[in-house]
């Protein structure tokens, strides 16, 4: 049933926003040089590697790794890369993934192909079985602040409380934190 109620939404957001779309690959286009959209390598449902598509938020030469890592991560943002970050516009064509099945609405966010701790921490638990999200328990209770081992556990958490009502909770907390930007520090 998450599969189809995915597909379903994804499809419909998909057209929904498609003007939007095009606009921000524009303004990202324009305001930097380089491609719209940055694909990164990312760890999937049961260790799989799967390409995720955002909007580049960063400059073309920014090393590949994850933000919270830099020491100084704002030097690499493009000119609007704060303001999509800021609004989670940059994640807009993950949509991509959750038509493809490869991603969620709800579950946890992807780690990055090289973030070598969080993937056996969550390996460890469990929590790699679940297919990852464009939002997730973890997101809504700290998303940048948390720790990884305090963001796996709600990972854990998550693996063991899923349900259709807990999803739409959690989409809706994600919503009330992308409109007060709470959490968001990168």
């Amino acid at each position: 049933m998450k599969r189809t109620a995915d597909s379903m939404l994804a499809g419909a957001l998909s057209i929904l926003l498609l003007f939007p779309l095009a606009v921000i690959a524009v303004l990202v286009r324009s305001t930097s040089s380089g491609p719209a959209l940055y694909w990164s390598d990312r760890i999937g449902r049961n260790g799989r590697i799967f390409r995720m598509p955002k909007f580049r938020s960063m400059r073309t030469d920014t090393p590949p790794m994850a933000t919270h890592l830099m020491t100084d991560p704002d030097r690499f943002l493009t000119p609007i890369g704060r303001f999509l970050r800021k609004t989670s516009l940059d994640e807009l064509p993950q949509l991509w993934c959750i038509l493809k099945g490869e991603m969620s609405f709800v579950g946890p966010r992807p780690a990055l192909f090289n973030q070598e701790d969080l993937i056996a921490l969550r390996t460890k638990r469990g929590v790699d079985s679940l297919v990852p999200g464009l939002t997730g328990w973890a997101q809504v209770n700290g998303r940048d602040e948390l720790p990884i081992p305090q963001k796996v556990a709600l990972d854990e958490e998550y693996l063991h409380r899923r349900s259709f009502r807990f999803d739409l909770a959690i989409v809706w907390l994600t919503i009330v934190n992308v409109l007060s930007r709470k959490g968001i520090t990168h």
